[in-house]
């Protein structure tokens, strides 16, 4: 799509005043059209199927799962639409695993709507544009990002899925081009995170908990 055709918009929260709120705030920006509305994630899916919105803004609801799934579903709609969560959890480890499931952008209820105005347009219209977080204290951000507090960082979660596909310490160095000690080095302080002791332990936990998908590890192979 152009900008100059109206970027469709679906909306999924539970609390009525805030969907019927946000209605009536994106009706105030021109090129934004909303072309549904739903009580929760699940519905959002079936939804989306008929409308064909270019984003969606869903809330996270629990359990967690719910929202994971929802995610999954999203991405075998076509055209893909883009997700933005809205949420009040300021929670690293859920930011990241949303992120990583395929959401655009994670924008905390409590930040500020021209900031989730510019969520949602750089969703659709930048393609550079990804992983946004808006809202999230600097603190929590940084904890995620270093994997400290139980959460795996980003370069910790990429060896895991590469452990996951069966590929040596070796072979995992060769592809991230980083030394083999380096590996060696991110896998146990993974090990210890996870509080798991083996490579085939991880990979276990790592699915169970969906921190990784079957979708993951069987992608590379498909390409």
């Amino acid at each position: 799509m152009t900008e100059n055709q109206p970027t469709r918009v679906l909306l999924a929260d539970d609390h009525t005043m805030f969907r019927e709120g946000l209605a009536r705030l994106l009706a105030t920006y021109g090129g934004l059209e909303v072309v549904g509305e739903t009580a929760n994630d699940e519905e959002a899916v079936s939804l989306a199927q008929r409308t064909k919105p270019d984003v969606v803004i869903m809330q996270v609801q629990m359990p967690f799962e719910g929202a994971q799934e929802s995610l999954r579903r999203m991405r075998e709609i076509s055209p893909e639409p883009k997700v933005v969560i809205v949420t009040m959890f300021e929670d690293p480890q859920m930011m990241r695993g949303l992120l990583r499931l395929g959401a655009s952008a994670y924008v905390l209820k409590s930040t500020s709507s021209r900031h989730l105005i510019g969520a949602v347009r750089a969703a659709v219209f930048d393609p550079l544009s990804k992983n946004v977080v808006v809202g999230m204290p600097l603190d929590a951000l940084e904890e995620s990002d270093e994997g400290s507090g139980g959460v795996l960082s980003a370069r910790q979660l990429e060896i895991l899925l590469l452990v996951a596909r069966g590929l040596s310490n070796h072979q995992i160095a060769t592809n991230l081009h980083i030394a083999e000690g380096t590996v060696k080095r991110h896998l146990a302080n993974v090990y210890k995170k996870m509080e798991v002791g083996s490579r085939s332990e991880a990979t276990r936990k790592a699915l169970r908990e969906d921190w990784i998908t079957i979708m993951d590890v069987t992608e590379e192979d498909e390409e």
